[in-house]
């Protein structure tokens, strides 16, 4: 019993439980100490900015260099020599008319009554001379002679004192509209068909109604055509219209194209087109710097080595970078690697260049 008493009373050692102790404090500090992301940053920079407008549209002959033909007496489309879409020149034959008979009837009528007022005029002259006539009545035959005269005149310049008539061309340019066919009786004063001047096009763009106040003359436009986008063309805006047109639903906005550069492109072709818009000064962060939560756009940004949410609004998008606005100033170091693994209030630490 005495040396069963005599083992119980000896001390316990110490050395796990102190060990345990030490242990248990530098854990509880690294637990304690919040984790450092490594991050890669950019500033933030104020830039000139402008937003690119794209559109779509049409070449369409200039509205103002466009030639109306149209046929000035009646009569019966003997002969046609273009097609609808043909190139022409200057000169060449269009139609040939034969002069309806009422009209040719009609030109004859005025000359016999000329023929009619000469003589009338010479017999008034000599009975003036043998004092059987007064001036008065002298005076009313030269009237009668004039009216006459002017009646032909007229006649003959549209084209009824001829009995086959050929029309031909006064521009090069493209028949972009034809109204009658061979064999086809028409009346005076029929458009017989549309010639567009080759060298004057304009693109007629479409752009939606809420683009309209952003749109003014004299923007830089660079036109393309659809199929064949090699081809770039340097112009600008001419007119801005103000009323949605009926077909397309959509504004149009017109752009002549400069003639050295018609060569390159075929009337009726569609075409997509960059309308730069005014530029104005903005804060700017690289496109990878910015998340989203939602509909709600936001990014990191560093601070004494601490990670800062920031709600932003996006703008104008450029390339690799993105206008924001919100609570950032030029110059913070906004987060651009490594900000998918942070939270707000997170401790960082900057990449070295």
């Amino acid at each position: 019993m005495r040396c069963i008493a005599e083992a119980s009373s000896k001390p316990k050692p110490l050395l796990p439980a102190v060990l345990v102790a030490v242990l248990g404090i530098f854990s509880g500090a690294a637990w304690s100490q919040p984790p450092e992301v490594l991050v890669e940053t950019a500033p933030v920079k104020t830039e000139a900015v402008g937003e690119i407008l794209h559109a779509y549209g049409v070449l369409e002959p200039d509205p103002d260099q466009v030639l109306s033909l149209s046929l000035p007496h009646g009569g019966l489309v003997n002969r046609i020599w273009v097609g609808l879409g043909q190139r022409v020149s200057a000169g060449d034959e269009l139609i040939e008319m034969v002069t309806a008979p009422d009209a040719r009837m009609q030109f004859l009528q005025a000359q016999s009554a000329v023929d009619y007022a000469q003589r009338d005029l010479g017999r008034q002259q000599r009975l003036l001379s043998e004092q059987l006539a007064t001036k008065a009545q002298v005076d009313a035959a030269q009237k009668a002679l004039r009216d006459a005269q002017a009646t032909a005149t007229a006649l003959r310049e549209r084209g009824m004192d001829v009995a086959v008539e050929t029309l031909r061309t006064p521009i090069d340019g493209i028949i972009t509209r034809l109204d009658v066919a061979q064999g086809q009786r028409i009346q005076a004063d029929s458009i017989a068909m549309l010639i567009a001047a080759e060298r004057h096009l304009v693109a007629r763009l479409g752009v939606e109604p809420e683009d309209l106040e952003r749109l003014h003359p004299g923007l830089p436009i660079s036109l393309s055509p659809v199929f064949v986008p090699d081809i770039r063309v340097d112009t600008q805006v001419q007119q801005v219209h103000g009323m949605i047109n009926p077909s397309t639903r959509l504004v149009d906005v017109l752009a002549p194209i400069p003639q050295d550069r018609t060569d390159s492109l075929v009337l009726g072709s569609r075409v997509s087109a960059r309308i730069e818009l005014p530029t104005h000064q903005a804060l700017v962060v690289p496109r990878s710097s910015v998340l989203r939560a939602g509909k709600q756009a936001y990014l990191y940004l560093v601070r004494k080595g601490t990670a800062h949410r920031v709600a932003v609004d996006i703008g104008v998008e450029q390339g690799i970078e993105v206008e924001v606005s919100g609570a950032l100033a030029a110059g913070d170091a906004v987060v651009v690697l490594g900000n998918y693994e942070l939270h707000d209030g997170m401790a960082v630490r900057e990449k070295s260049p």
